[in-house]
């Protein structure tokens, strides 16, 4: 999502899962051309990219769950609801404005590039578990020609 937003992926890593429940672990090193974007848009992005995750995972489930509501997706949604809170400290509003940005990023997840491009990560991913810049964008490059 971060790539496809404009952001550079420095490297993204998962560790193997211990329980398949709350302790599994990823990181993205994500960056960003403060000069292309306003404040606003870097923080609408940052909402975007914590919620992929979870919206991917709704996607590949084929359930629309809540992602504040899933334990391992806890991470996420704190880190969603920390980057809007500059743009909306109004709690309630800030939740519909997260509720709305899930659905967004499950339907450009959910366009084929899209998903085949993320499933051709998480395939790397799974085999190598940690991926650099360079190999994020060649797989960026072949599925969204």
């Amino acid at each position: 999502m971060a790539v496809y937003l404009g952001g550079h992926v420095r490297s993204v890593t998962i560790e193997p899962n211990r329980d398949d429940g709350p302790e599994r672990y990823g990181e993205a090193q994500v960056e960003w051309d403060l000069r292309q974007f306003t404040s606003r848009e870097l923080r609408e992005r940052m909402v975007l990219v914590a919620l992929a995750g979870p919206a991917a995972e709704m996607i590949y489930r084929g359930q629309p769950l809540h992602p504040g509501l899933v334990a391992e997706w806890a991470s996420d949604w704190t880190a969603a609801w920390d980057a809007a809170a500059a743009l909306l400290p109004h709690e309630p509003s800030r939740l519909a404005f997260l509720e709305r940005a899930v659905v967004q990023v499950r339907q450009t997840l959910n366009h084929n590039e899209c998903w085949a491009t993320l499933a051709a990560i998480a395939d790397h991913l799974f085999a190598h578990e940690t991926l650099e810049a360079d190999e994020i964008k060649e797989i960026f490059a072949y599925w969204m020609r």
